[in-house]
């Protein structure tokens, strides 16, 4: 290269040529999935409340099935549960976990259509503490096959110290417009 060359496009002979190499290279990169599998997929997605963009970008970083999802009280809309968003807990088909966050007690979201209630980790609490909060809540389930539906941004900080699958914001989830 030259002093003052742009990096704009080579003059050499053969530049199309090169260029189809790489597209077909590149297009061999990307995964072509079955008709089948990509509806099993979507309807996967639908069972969690997810739409399949979010379900397939936690899918492609795990590798695995979303199979437990947590979700913090502040989530839910505490310390006034909102009826919106506790309706929705009973369509989702995996494991619900819900996370009482102080000054909440566990009796707050005892009524709702929840699998478990648990406390949540303390937001000023070391990952470690975290970590073992997350840990006692998910008990036999895998971290990795677990997201977590949250209300602040302190929330987000659990999935790295739970290793979870990913964070959604409970506004994303439920819709932006949730009523009591």
């Amino acid at each position: 290269m030259t002093i003052g060359h742009n990096k704009g496009p080579t003059m050499e002979p053969g530049t199309s040529w090169r260029k189809q190499c790489w597209t077909t290279a590149r297009a061999a990169l990307m995964p072509h999935i079955p008709i089948e599998i990509l509806r099993g997929r979507l309807k996967r997605a639908a069972e969690l409340g997810l739409d399949y963009r979010t379900y397939a970008g936690i899918r492609a970083a795990t590798g695995c099935d979303v199979i437990a999802v947590l979700f913090s009280s502040n989530a839910l809309g505490a310390p006034a549960i909102l009826r919106s968003r506790a309706d929705r807990l009973g369509d989702i088909n995996a494991l619900r976990i819900g996370l009482v966050t102080p000054p909440l007690q566990m009796d707050a979201m005892s009524d709702l259509e929840l699998d478990e209630v648990h406390p949540s980790p303390h937001v000023l609490d070391s990952f470690t503490r975290q970590r073992a909060a997350l840990r006692a809540a998910l008990r036999k389930t895998p971290s990795d096959a677990a997201v977590l539906i949250g209300a602040y941004h302190m929330e987000r900080d659990w999935v790295a110290a739970g290793k979870l699958a990913g964070y959604i914001d409970a506004d994303r989830y439920f819709g932006a417009h949730a009523t009591r």
